[in-house]
């Protein structure tokens, strides 16, 4: 299977995840973190399901899953604990042309999550072919380099670049050629990068 990964900006985006085990709230927070609506379908919640519920970040709706449960939503998670009631939710959303991810068989969905690194603006996914757990591995090795200095790199890039365009159009290119070059990682690394990008400012 041929992947196309992209970043999906939450906002406005309706989602149901069916399942309120630990699955279903690990996928259900991370989409509210992101900014979408998300309502989650189940008979029974973990504690921080309830939580996240009682906060207004997601709905609850406590009950079995029925086909009309879809609804208008967007994306649906099928994350219950039973194959054949996964399979079900796919095949419903895939009928409603709605993009489905069934976690524990990812080809039977038509999209796919991935192991994530977030550090502020920087995000960094890792898809293993259909191994989640090596997908993580993966990604916990990324993260102990790509930390927070990163994070503080990307946001004063960001600055720069959104200041730059009021005024030289040019002023951005020049300085992300200057400072994006091939040691813009060892420049990070080393402490260096502030002062550089501090004297585009």
């Amino acid at each position: 299977m041929s992947l196309f990964p992209i970043a999906l900006d939450g906002d406005g985006i309706s989602v149901v995840v069916v399942g309120g085990g630990d699955v279903g709230t690990r996928k259900a927070l991370a989409l509210a973190a992101a900014g979408a609506r998300v309502r989650v379908i189940s008979p029974d919640f973990t504690a921080e399901l309830e939580r996240a519920g009682a906060d207004n970040i997601i709905t609850l709706e406590r009950a079995q899953y029925t086909a009309g449960a879809i609804g208008v939503s967007h994306l649906v998670v099928a994350a219950t604990d039973s194959a054949a009631t996964n399979m079900a939710i796919a095949a419903d959303a895939r009928r409603q042309g709605v993009l489905v991810n069934v976690v524990d068989a990812p080809g039977e969905g038509n999209f796919q999550t991935m192991a994530m690194h977030r550090s502020g603006e920087l995000v960094i996914a890792v898809s293993a072919g259909g191994v989640p757990g090596a997908a993580r591995r993966i990604r916990d090795d990324i993260a102990s380099r790509f930390d927070e200095r990163y994070a503080r790199a990307v946001s004063a890039l960001a600055t720069l670049r959104t200041g730059s365009r009021g005024s030289n159009g040019n002023a951005w290119n020049e300085a992300s050629s200057a400072l994006l070059g091939e040691d813009f990682c060892a420049s990070v690394e080393n402490g260096s990068f502030e002062k550089r990008v501090a004297a585009w400012g």
